[in-house]
């Protein structure tokens, strides 16, 4: 498993992640878990400055407001 990033917000049901500085952005399509590792989503997007961009998840659950602050991680 590799770390996503952390959520720092939600927006048109997306949870939109910052990836690390040091670690390699996860591939669109890549299934996201969260530290207990229940499935929270999917990757659909990876956006922003090359050197830490942002990752788009959809969630696979409708509370979406409650992955902000949390971590996630790549299957």
């Amino acid at each position: 498993m590799r770390r996503v990033g952390t959520v720092v917000r939600t927006t048109g049901g997306l949870a939109i992640a910052r990836a690390e500085a040091d670690e390699e952005p996860p591939r669109i399509g890549s299934s996201v878990v969260d530290e207990s590792l229940a499935t929270v989503g999917r990757v659909v997007d990876v956006f922003g400055p090359v050197d830490r961009p942002y990752v788009a998840v959809t969630p696979s659950d409708d509370d979406v407001a409650a992955l902000v602050g949390g971590k996630l991680y790549a299957r």
